[in-house]
Parts: C-alpha cells; sequence; structure tokens
C-alpha cells in the first residue's frame, strides 16, 4: 500500500493544497487553556465520585429499612419433608 498521491488529480490536489496552512497555531484565542480543562476534568471526575458514594448510601439505607419493615413468618414444616 502506498502513500501519498496515486494518480494526475492527486499529484494536482496534493500540489494545490501542500501551501495551504490546515494547522492554525498563531490562532490560540479560539483555543481552551489546557489547564482549566484538565481543572473542568477533574471537577467532573469529583462529581461521579461523590454521586457513586451517595448511591452506595442510599442502597445501604434503603436495604436496612426494608430489611427492618420485614415480618417474617414461621411456616409449619411438613412431616415429608422432616423424614427426608
Amino acid at each position: 500500500m502506498a502513500i501519498g498521491a496515486r494518480d494526475y488529480i492527486d499529484k494536482l490536489l496534493v500540489k494545490k493544497y501542500a501551501d495551504e496552512k490546515v494547522d492554525n497555531h498563531d490562532a490560540m484565542e479560539s483555543m481552551i487553556d489546557p489547564n482549566k480543562m484538565l481543572e473542568t476534568m477533574n471537577d467532573v471526575a469529583a462529581i461521579q465520585r461523590n454521586m457513586f458514594m451517595l448511591s452506595q448510601k442510599l442502597y445501604s439505607a434503603c436495604y436496612a429499612v426494608n430489611a427492618r419493615a420485614a415480618r417474617y413468618q414461621k411456616r409449619a414444616v411438613n412431616d415429608e419433608t422432616a423424614e427426608a
């Protein structure tokens, strides 16, 4: 598999766009500050971690409430199951 222009049209397109600037590093005003992006990512991760911890606490609390409210009944054991 070759890299580059394969025919005359591709060669012309490469020649035409070779001088065009597609990576405009001079336009830094439009880019987001990397430190601000990392801070935002850190905040989102902290929020997700806290939400997970809260959901685990809520699960534990609901489990405790349901266990406390449960009413257990004794059932008579059949003679057939007692012999087995």
